[in-house]
């Protein structure tokens, strides 16, 4: 046995609820043989045991026609303890919640959504996405699943698979173009039976693409879930970040830690010369950011290709993997998803009782 060996039977093992091997998501992150002893090292994205054990089991099975004794060792995130925003969790089977929000509509928030779920997918987490914007639900054309009719099981639904991802929208359970006149309390109640009707299963994170502003959806999800996180979506424009401040404050009153800002059309990238011109400005969030003690995750671009992934359904982390724009988006899931480690390994970073000022 040797190493290129071991590793061409670990290309073999396929991560739980994916079509790539460990290998292929380069879970692997050291293959040690000493004296006739292998030592195989993981660092895998999710807390949960069943996974640790079906892959442990899975590599001792593929190993055992040998008898070089095996050591396994699993590297993976804590299990979440306290709530963040201190809501009851109805959905005890995923284990990270993170709220994307705008202050205002048209920044560019569910493309955001859509890009950085399948991102986070791309590296090995356990993604769904739940389209909370009761008013303008855009997901299921975003995600190439606007024909596509959920699956009803009994009194439960089961989400729509999509790049790797299971995605739930309002868009999916009401008739297409269907305006929605709802008052207050029926946006609550819409958001409670998405929350506890649908089968998500075992998740490493669920993202919600939320309504601008803040409203009865936001308060909705966070008394019902312990929200992990908030990311704002924003433009470089002041009209923009002056409505972002009342997002970023919503959080603040929520008791939601703030991931950092998502600076949206920053800049655009020509098409024919790869270059970048500043149109509507560039930076213009990092004082913001500043002032609430967070981080700006990343810049995105205007880059036809996203448009052209949105409306066709293939968002651009599909179609141009390896174009600057899917780049940037693959690192503010980095970033977001190690935030999210650190608020569950310091359990929480606020554990008062919610009192949001409600008008």
């Amino acid at each position: 046995m040797n190493e290129e060996k071991i590793i061409s039977i670990l290309n073999n093992v396929i991560y739980p609820g994916f079509n790539k091997s460990i290998i292929d998501f380069n879970f692997v992150k050291e293959i040690k043989i000493e004296q006739n002893n292998i030592f195989i090292t993981l660092d895998i994205p999710s807390a949960a045991p069943e996974v640790e054990e079906q892959l442990t089991t899975e590599i001792k099975n593929r190993l055992s026609k040998y008898t070089t004794p095996v050591t396994i060792k699993i590297k993976k995130p804590v299990m979440p303890r306290e709530t963040s925003s201190n809501g009851k969790n109805i959905l005890p089977k995923i284990q990270n919640f993170v709220m994307v929000s705008s202050g205002k509509g048209g920044v560019g928030k569910s493309t955001t959504t859509v890009n950085l779920a399948i991102a986070l997918a791309q590296q090995g987490k356990r993604v769904g996405l739940l389209d909370a914007d009761i008013y303008g639900p855009n997901i299921p054309r975003m995600m190439g699943i606007a024909d596509i009719q959920p699956v009803f099981l009994g009194k439960t639904i089961k989400p729509i698979p999509a790049h790797d991802i299971k995605v739930m929208s309002i868009g999916s359970l009401v008739e297409r173009g269907a305006s929605l006149i709802w008052k207050g309390a029926m946006v609550t109640q819409a958001i409670e039976q998405m929350l506890e009707d649908i089968e998500w299963g075992e998740l490493d994170v669920l993202l919600f693409d939320m309504p601008p502003g803040t409203g009865d959806a936001q308060l909705a999800l966070a008394q019902n879930l312990p929200v992990t996180a908030g990311v704002c979506v924003t433009t470089p424009q002041k009209v923009a970040l002056d409505d972002t401040i009342r997002s970023m404050d919503m959080f603040k009153n929520l008791h939601i830690p703030i991931a950092g800002l998502v600076e949206n059309m920053s800049g655009f990238i020509c098409p024919s010369t790869g270059e970048e011109f500043d149109i509507f400005g560039k930076g213009t969030t990092q004082p913001l950011a500043d002032a609430y003690e967070t981080t700006v995750l990343g810049e995105i671009p205007i880059e036809p290709a996203i448009r052209e992934g949105g409306d066709s359904g293939q968002p651009i982390t599909i179609i141009a993997p390896n174009c600057e724009t899917s780049k940037r988006y693959q690192d503010i899931s980095t970033k977001l998803w190690n935030y999210l480690l650190k608020v569950n390994e310091d359990g929480g970073v606020n554990n008062e009782e919610i009192q949001p000022t409600i008008f």
